[in-house]
């Protein structure tokens, strides 16, 4: 069963309409990727997809719940529960440590104290970065840094994940070792993600493909990484 479904997305930036008639879907413990020259519109189509803009028209649906229908906080809440974002420049808070970039979406959504503790060391554990807990963002190399973007982003167990250019902010060899943790936490935690890259060899670990040309998507088929 689908865990999101896009029909008929349209977009418009003034008279220029940069989205026409997206249609996507995603399935539980997918990777998605979608690559596509600058300015066709990838990064527009993650956003909406991801709740952070709004569609013109179409369709959007999240679990089963209707995104048009949620405005305000409740859109917040719901983007908070079921979403988390990993972004190119990291985006992580300097002044707090990596431990308390990591629990601020829980802290948000009002967990208990004793379940946030739990879950950011389980997932600091998880990620190999339990040793670097308590060091600020500066203190961090890059790939520890974003390392700490996928924890926060996995913080609250979201239904999708929604990744902008991870690894082009990072050399190859954390370029390398960021997709294979995509794949791990796919095989482990059965995690989604919903990637826009201009990474070949990201696109190539995903378990669908698409190009994003003339404002539209174009499905590329290829065989899931099971590594």
């Amino acid at each position: 069963m689908a865990i999101l479904v896009a029909e008929k997305i349209h977009k418009y930036f003034n008279s220029l309409e940069v989205l026409k008639g997206v249609d996507f879907k995603t399935e539980k413990g997918e990777i998605s990727a979608i690559i596509g020259a600058s300015g066709a519109g990838k990064s527009t189509l993650l956003h909406i997809l991801g709740t952070l803009d709004k569609h013109d028209s179409g369709s959007l649906t999240i679990n089963n719940r209707n995104i048009s229908n949620l405005r305000g906080n409740e859109l917040s809440d719901f983007r908070n529960k079921e979403i988390g974002f990993v972004f190119q420049f990291h985006n992580l808070l300097p002044e707090f440590s990596a431990k308390e970039n990591i629990c601020i979406p829980a802290y948000l959504a009002k967990n208990s104290s004793k379940q946030i503790e739990a879950r950011s060391l389980e997932l600091m554990e998880l990620l190999g970065i339990a040793h670097r807990a308590d060091h600020k963002p500066s203190e961090l190399s890059g790939g520890e840094q974003q390392r700490v973007a996928v924890a926060r982003a996995l913080i609250n167990s979201p239904s999708i994940i929604f990744a902008d250019e991870p690894s082009g902010n990072l050399d190859s060899k954390n370029a390398e070792e960021l997709h294979s943790l995509f794949i791990r936490l796919r095989n482990e935690l059965n995690q989604t993600f919903i990637i826009v890259t201009h990474n070949n060899d990201l696109a190539n670990i995903a378990d669908k493909r698409y190009e994003m040309k003339d404002g539209k998507l174009i499905s590329f088929h290829q065989e899931a990484n099971l590594l």
